[in-house]
């Protein structure tokens, strides 16, 4: 059951992305650096942030397993069985993917998504209404903040809003496992 602080402080973050900001958030794996995912501006700004070349894709949070049809038009079957099946996050890279910000995809139109289960992300993203943007809190080719204290105040500085919520959190989270699932079921193992 989220606080009376932790939903005031989901309150700004949306008002922050529903503006085109950038945020830092708890998520269900590691602190990420969070935008609205249909609003390509907004995610310029995060890959400004990171330094990262928009070449590589980001990963992107839904709330729910019936929001990747909404991105996704053919979800593979195998899809729902990974999912149900996975021990810890899984993030999914589709094919042919709709609805998100051009500069979110690769040049295939595959785009990453990950359902979260995690309750301040979870109600994040059921709150936004949309797919929310989840990228690790570093600049590209530093190491992942696996917790709040770990983050670089360049990353601190650079953002409109960091969230107060879990930052005494030392629980040393760790990046999703991701696959690549081709509109042919065909499963690549991308990050195990």
């Amino acid at each position: 059951m989220l606080t009376r602080e932790q939903r005031e402080d989901i309150g700004r973050a949306l008002e922050t992305m529903r503006q085109g900001g950038v945020v830092l958030y708890p998520t269900d794996t590691i602190w990420g650096l969070g935008c609205d995912a249909t609003n390509p501006e907004a995610v310029a700004k995060v890959y400004a942030i990171k330094q990262r070349a928009d070449a590589k894709a980001l990963i992107s949070l839904v709330d729910s397993e019936t929001k990747i049809g909404f991105y996704v038009p053919d979800v593979p079957d195998v899809a729902w069985d990974l999912i149900e099946c996975a021990e810890r996050p899984l993030t999914i890279i589709y094919d042919n993917v709709r609805n998100l910000a051009p500069n979110l995809k690769a040049d295939d139109g595959s785009a990453a998504l990950r359902v979260t289960k995690e309750e301040f992300s979870h109600e994040l993203c059921l709150r936004m209404k949309r797919a929310v943007v989840s990228t690790s809190a570093n600049i590209s080719g530093q190491p992942a903040p696996r917790c709040f204290a770990d983050i670089s105040p360049a990353i601190l500085e650079a953002v409109d809003y960091v969230c107060t919520s879990r930052r005494e959190e030392k629980d040393n989270g760790k990046a999703s496992s991701i696959v690549k699932l081709t509109a042919s079921a065909e499963i690549t193992i991308i990050r195990p």
